[in-house]
């Protein structure tokens, strides 16, 4: 277990990064319902149940209260599931199988976006003959407005699966594309979110990834001693603004300055890499997700005949993958935080919220703490007496399965600061990066359509209520 500082959170993911291709058909039925219909898909990736419980805790003791008793924003949605999250090559998914499945209605591999399954990871040529028409792509072809919203780099396997097609998750900008798919045809993640041309195009692009869209050495805004990584001397954001009704925003102060410009198509890339974490967050600088929400939403909300929204708490994933609860606790909140704005300004009259997870972690909760004990904290009898595990020192009600806390010698608990930012709770199986959990998540959902969320259901099920949700029929039959 280590104390790690923030610069280390500053750090892309490359290392756990598991990204675009083809020119898909998209066919939905256009229709125009009596007030615009809207549907919100809030994804926390990897906010499994005991993520979801954590955060229920953390959420009630930061207001003052024991915290077993209090709800998030999303916990009192009237129809509840639990969801198999498994791809069709993976026990334990990642999360562009797992997105896939979402917005397609198809299972499909690890690592490939909304590609079929028949798909091999990295193998351009295949991807291109085989995509997978998207929620998002349909919507647009209807004529319903869009945004997608992440906290990760909008070329990121979650928001990436919406609208890219791609055999490669990681092929996020040119210079990570081998020669031969370059040749075969295929384009980036970033290229391919440019020059998206469904419907009228995407409304709201807001989240992470700057270095994506600019070229190698052209400076960043922000940060002036690093550069694009763009290797083909392409300006993605200089593409984007050539369209028409188009704006660009990099910080916060710029993303509000547009709030009077309710008309335009609007990309918001506010770091080089994922945005920061919630509790590293400059917030004079840098939007929350709730503000990216309300941004997005106040854009979208009076389309009709309506429109679909995906936003994504990202770095609840990361911080689990860094064996940092604190971190990935915070962001939950954030999420939380999020969802709560949009209940706020929507009518569940018309508007469907679906609120899911595209995987686990491997977080525990466990050892016997009295009621009310600091979530974060070392284990303690009701008399407030650390409890001790067998070679006599105390340990965290918090744990992982593995990850970077078992790669240090264990060591006594008993002064060190479990709640610190920046503590990784104790792990089983050393790792330099946590893994996935493979165990069910849960879906929470309200809103039209949200009836069949309800039981045990196939990950791509959740296809078929977002669906209805927007169209006000289910999915058509897919063709075989």
């Amino acid at each position: 277990m280590r104390l790690i500082g923030k610069a280390f959170f500053a750090l892309g993911l490359a290392a756990i990064a598991l990204a675009g291709c083809g020119e898909p058909q998209t066919t939905a039925e256009r229709v125009e319902p009596a007030s615009p219909r809207g549907v919100i898909l809030f994804l926390g990736d990897g906010m499994g149940v005991s993520t979801v419980t954590a955060a229920r805790i953390f959420a009630g003791q930061l207001a003052g209260g024991t915290g077993e008793e209090h709800s998030l924003s999303f916990e009192g949605f009237p129809h509840v599931a639990l969801v198999k999250t498994y791809n069709v090559d993976a026990q334990v998914p990642d999360s562009a199988g797992t997105m896939t499945a979402i917005v397609t209605g198809e299972k499909t591999r690890a690592g490939v976006l909304s590609v079929s399954a028949a798909v091999e990871r990295g193998d351009c040529a295949a991807g291109l003959a085989e995509p997978l028409t998207t929620l998002l792509e349909q919507a647009e072809a209807a004529g319903f407005a869009t945004g997608i919203v992440s906290t990760a780099t909008i070329t990121h396997a979650t928001p990436a699966a919406t609208y890219a097609h791609a055999a490669d998750r990681n092929w996020e900008d040119n210079s990570a594309l081998p020669e031969e798919a370059v040749a075969a045809g295929c384009r980036d993640i970033a290229r391919q979110l440019v020059e998206f041309d469904g419907g009228d195009g995407i409304e709201v692009a807001l989240g992470g990834g700057r270095g994506h869209f600019l070229p190698a050495g052209e400076p960043d805004p922000e940060y002036p001693d690093q550069a694009g990584f763009r290797t083909d001397g392409r300006n993605l954001v200089a593409e984007w603004l050539a369209g028409d009704g188009r704006a660009y925003a990099w910080n916060l102060p710029q993303l509000e300055a547009l709030q009077a410009t309710p008309g335009q198509q609007v990309l918001g890339l506010f770091e080089p890499s994922h945005m920061q974490f919630e509790v590293d967050r400059a917030q004079d600088a840098e939007p929350s997700l709730a503000a990216m929400t309300e941004f997005a939403l106040n854009r979208l909300m009076d389309r009709s005949p309506g429109y679909f929204l995906m936003v994504e708490g990202a770095r609840i994933d990361h911080g689990h993958h860094f064996g940092n609860a604190y971190r990935a606790l915070h962001d939950t909140l954030a999420l939380d935080a999020a969802v709560a704005r949009a209940l706020a300004m929507t009518d569940s009259a018309n508007t469907l919220i679906l609120v899911t997870a595209d995987h686990s972690h491997t977080l525990t909760i466990s050892g016997y703490p009295r009621r009310g004990n600091p979530i974060l904290g070392k284990v303690e009898f009701a008399s407030g007496q650390l409890m001790k595990d067998a070679q006599g020192r105390p340990y965290t009600t918090l744990g992982y399965a593995n990850g970077p806390g078992a790669l240090a010698e264990p060591v006594d608990l008993s002064d060190t600061d479990t709640e610190a930012a920046g503590y990784q709770q104790a792990a089983a199986v050393p790792m330099a990066i946590e893994t996935h959990g493979g165990e069910d998540v849960a879906a929470y959902a309200q809103g039209p359509g949200a009836a069949g969320v309800a039981g045990v259901m196939e990950q791509n099920r959740l296809y078929d209520v977002l669906y209805e949700g927007l169209f006000g029929h289910p999915p058509p039959v897919p063709e075989h």
